[in-house]
């Protein structure tokens, strides 16, 4: 099978982690320093049930509610990683704004999302709950993790599921391996 290219943008809330998501998910370290990043691309190649993907990662500089969708993530990607911190309601909030930005530029009821609360390992911290989470990627038809890019949790599962999200979308479902008995 041909390896296939994917785009992916991050997108997010100033300083909630999607710089160290990137890093952690292609480099396997985790950078405590934080820059804030204008726009960055990682590449990385990962199989997914016995297909190859090069994983083409856009960081993107940090939204907030009053940022205007930038335009050009909305042409030739073909999947959105949204992430908040379960340690900021705000960087919740931007996230919902962020969407409905991205659905009204794309002209599209549906784009293939993964929902990510990020820095489970400050849960003492936590200000947005598991459920709320699970409640909004459901109304958008998302996946939704938790994860720490901190602690590596979860991190390649995003894209996992993303790529799963994108193959479904563009009609090639992921066939499931299952056993029959008659």
């Amino acid at each position: 099978m041909p390896t296939k290219e994917r785009n992916i943008a991050m997108m997010g809330y100033r300083s909630v982690g999607k710089s160290s998501l990137c890093i952690q998910f292609v480099e396997g370290q985790f950078v405590d320093s934080y820059d804030p990043t204008i726009e960055n691309t990682f590449t990385k190649v990962e199989r997914v049930k016995s297909q190859d993907y090069i994983v083409k990662l856009i960081d993107t500089a940090g939204q907030d509610e009053y940022s205007i969708f930038p335009v050009q993530y909305s042409m030739d990607y073909h999947g959105y990683v949204l992430v908040y911190s379960i340690t900021s309601q705000k960087s919740f909030e931007v996230v919902k704004i962020i969407y409905e930005k991205l659905l009204d530029v794309m002209g599209k009821k549906y784009v293939p999302v993964v929902l990510v609360g990020n820095k489970t390992d400050l849960h003492q911290e936590r200000t947005v709950s598991t459920e709320e989470g699970k409640k909004l990627a459901e109304s958008w038809r998302a996946a939704f993790l938790e994860t720490s890019a901190k602690q590596n949790e979860s991190v390649g599962d995003i894209f996992h599921q993303l790529l799963i999200l994108i193959e479904n979308e563009n009609g090639n479902p992921q066939e499931k391996s299952s056993c029959l008995v008659s």
